[in-house]
Order: C-alpha cells, then structure tokens, then sequence
C-alpha cells in the first residue's frame, strides 16, 4: 500500500493549480526548496511522474492528472469537515459540565448561571453540586468551583464573585434560656449543631478577631450534612449553628434567628471557577468564563 500525508497530496495539488512550485510554496508557507523536495519524495513512494517540469512552467503528467481527478473531491470533503469542525468549536452549545460543593452552587453559581442560560440557548449545563474534592480532569469536568484554600496551582481560577461570611444563628428562645455567648469558648458549654461532610468529616470552628485564632469542636444533639436540617433545628432552638449569612439569611430577616459572635467572623474570598487550561477550550466554557468576568460584583 502506497502511503503519502496529507500535507504532500495538498501540495500536489496546490502545485498542479498554480502550475508553480513557488506559488503553491508560497500559499501553504514552506520554501520552494522544501516543495520540490516533497513532491519528488511523493513521486518516488507513487513509481511514477506526477508533475512534469520545464523552466518555464509545472504541468501534470497523465498519471498525475488522474490522481488529482480522484483527490479533489475528497480533498474538498476534508477542507470541509475540517471547517465544520473549526465552526463547531467556535460556536457557543454543547454540554458545560461543572462540579461545585453546594454552599458555591446555591448562594453563588445558581444565580450566575439562571442569567447565563438564557443568552446561550444552545448551551446545556450539568452541574454536579458535591463537597468531596474531585478531579474535574479525570472525572470528564469542563471545570470546576473550590474556594481559594483547594484550588491546585497548575489551575486557572476565576473568581466568581466578592467576599462571604460565616454565621453563628440561633434561636431567640434559645438565646433567652442560655444566654448569649460572648466568646467562642463558651459555646462548649452551649449545645450546638454539627456538620459533618459527605467524606465523614466534621471541621472544628474557626474563629478569628484582632490576629487571634480560636479552634473549637463543640458538641450537641445533632450532626447533619444538610445545611437546610441545620437552619431548620435551630429555628427549633436545638443548638447554636455555624452556616453561611446567605443561607441563613431569610430565617435572619424573619426574626427566627439572630446572630452570635459576628465580630468573631471576618469576610472571606468567595469561590473559584477553575479550569485547566486556556488552549482549545469548549466554547460554551469560554462563553461562561467571559460571562463570568463581566458579571457585576464579580472581582476583576
């Protein structure tokens, strides 16, 4: 079987169409030199002329014009794949699948991507909202959401919009009976409500005034993973609970909880949009990144 690359049979034929070497050399930048030499190399694994030459002029032999009554269609059909291929990237569709943990996906992507879909209505988004650390790359991710602490280094990260704080809530009724802690110490005397993540794990409370870091874990009647369970036994007065200003917010403002300790909990940077690289990216993906940095209240 006779086997020849691409890049010569295009050569070929851009040659036999100018009836120049340095012409076709030219239109697909490479040296005259480097054209001759090819296209002979072509003629030598073929076993026979496919071009005949004069000083003056490039014409295609019998058999050379025979391969090229064959090739140009098919060399047609693969310009042609090629840029169905090349607009198809280009076009804002196809599936964007991102993985975020769900104080991320709730209180942060939710309201970027209800604004983002209906721009781009052939872009369908799947996103996964999980608190386990996964690899976007192996787990077939376009990207990911993480706060700045689980980002890794060799990722883009794009932030995704200002500062977010923790709360210590609890109800009135409970504040009424216990009293209201004045330091984070006192809440291990207080009975409080724990979260524990999907991979089993239950991180202390961090607090944090004037340089000073207090760890604490403290204990209580309840452990949940769910975020919506832990606002709603702290409405009941079951313990003190430690959750996000956003989700907790409506109780706050509906009187059903207030808030301990505030000067004990500064801001902190909200979350990342991260991705591996900026070469070839789909394009829904860079859609939503750009959409991403000309959103309001998004840092630049």
């Amino acid at each position: 079987m006779i086997r020849a690359s691409l890049e010569d049979l295009e050569l070929l034929e851009a040659v036999a169409r100018h009836g120049s070497f340095r012409r076709a050399a030219t239109e697909l930048r490479i040296s005259p030199s480097s054209a001759t030499e090819r296209i002979r190399a072509l003629e030598d694994r073929v076993g026979a002329r496919l071009l005949n030459r004069t000083t003056r002029s490039v014409r295609t032999t019998e058999v050379g014009a025979g391969l090229l009554a064959r090739l140009r269609p098919a060399l047609g059909e693969i310009a042609a794949a090629l840029d169905a291929a090349g607009e198809g990237a280009a076009a804002v569709s196809g599936l964007l699948r991102i993985n975020a943990p769900p104080p991320a996906t709730q209180l942060v992507l939710a309201p970027l991507i209800t604004r983002f879909v209906p721009l781009h209505p052939r872009v369908v988004m799947d996103v996964t909202s999980e608190s386990g650390f996964v690899d976007i790359v192996s787990a077939g991710y376009d990207a990911g959401v993480r706060y700045g602490e689980s980002l890794a280094r060799d990722m883009i990260a794009v932030p995704l919009g200002g500062t977010q704080r923790y709360v210590v809530v609890a109800s009135p009724a409970l504040i009424a009976r216990t009293g209201r802690p004045a330091e984070p110490q006192a809440l291990l005397r207080l009975p409080c409500i724990r979260t524990r993540f999907g991979n089993g794990t239950m991180l202390p409370w961090e607090f944090e005034r004037d340089g000073e870091v207090v760890t604490i874990r403290p204990e209580g009647p309840l452990i949940t993973t769910d975020a919506q369970l832990g606002i709603a036994a702290a409405i009941e007065g079951l313990g003190f609970y430690v959750t996000f200003d956003g989700w907790a917010r409506p109780a706050l403002e509906a009187g059903q909880l207030v808030t301990v300790l505030d000067d004990w909990l500064p801001p902190f940077d909200g979350p990342f949009l991260y991705y591996p690289s900026r070469r070839h990216m789909p394009a829904a993906l860079r859609a939503f990144v750009d959409f991403v940095k000309g959103s309001p209240g998004t840092p630049r």
